[in-house]
């Protein structure tokens, strides 16, 4: 069982809700092995809720659902460090960066967090701080 604080990205909240999903078992397997909360950022959330519409009208009140029952805690504020966005923006230009893996990357500085749940592969070229790896669940 992981202790609480894990990083969560936005594949594995829609992968969790939708039966379709091809990573729906997967999804199960590891928020059940895991202790809540999560931690992410309204970035993951705005783009769970965005998917899981073209899935189910009720898709953005289930993912809206899971905070408030305590799966996951907004653990970020990106307001206070969009500088530090910017610059892991511009780091990663040559890769689809988006702006939730650049606040999850820069969440896992401040909270000192390494793991992660995600199916992005680019978290496997993605650092956080100085030069330190994730930790992919």
């Amino acid at each position: 069982m992981n202790a609480p604080g894990v990083l969560l990205d936005t594949g594995p909240l829609v992968a969790l809700l939708s039966e379709a999903d091809d990573h729906h078992d997967r999804a199960r397997r590891v928020f059940a092995d895991c202790t809540p909360p999560f931690r992410c950022c309204e970035a993951v959330i705005a783009e769970a809720c965005f998917l899981m519409r073209r899935v189910d009208r009720a898709g953005p009140r289930e993912v809206v659902a899971l905070g408030r029952r305590g799966l996951y805690r907004l653990a970020f504020p990106a307001e206070s460090h969009l500088a530090s966005l910017e610059q892991l923006l511009k780091k990663y230009v040559g890769l689809p960066i988006s702006f939730a893996d650049a606040c999850l990357i820069r969440c896992a500085e401040v909270h000192e967090e390494a793991r992660i749940f995600t199916f992005d592969s680019d978290f496997a070229i993605y650092r956080w701080g100085r030069n330190k790896r994730f930790h992919v669940l």
